[in-house]
């Protein structure tokens, strides 16, 4: 069985990736494999680097306000590549009723400023399992 591997990624124009980076860390420091693909990404790089990486779970950190785009067409694109399996969860500044909405979708969880590093832990740890390699 291998670790679980989580993509970080950061969608959109955003330039901020201090947040991400943190959150990268501390996965990576409890044990997950994580690969961060940097800024500005697209939802397309995002579910390629997932699906060419084996990720169990993408990370999404959101700071310029286009999540309800985004998020969307990434939840999509994995569904479209037989990656719906693959959970998502987000941080950032996310409105709690965008929040509710994303979650509706499909969202796992959406972490605020208000979540600590150690909930984010323990919430991957009881929520995040390898998964099953068929073929």
């Amino acid at each position: 069985m291998h670790r679980v591997r989580v993509v970080v990624a950061k969608p959109g124009l955003d330039g901020h990736d201090r947040g991400a980076k943190v959150v990268a860390r501390a996965l990576r420091d409890a044990g997950m494999e994580v690969i961060y693909t940097g800024l500005r990404q697209t939802p397309e790089q995002i579910v390629r680097t997932a699906l060419e990486e084996g990720a169990d779970a993408v990370g999404l950190s959101l700071l310029s306000g286009a999540h309800m785009e985004l998020v969307p067409r990434i939840l999509k694109l994995l569904a479209e590549n037989d990656a719906a399996d693959v959970p998502v969860f987000c941080g950032g500044i996310i409105p709690p009723e965008d929040a509710r909405l994303l979650v509706e979708m499909g969202v796992r969880r959406i972490f605020t400023s208000r979540d600590s590093l150690p909930e984010i832990i323990d919430w991957a740890h009881a929520n995040l399992r390898p998964l099953e390699v068929t073929g």
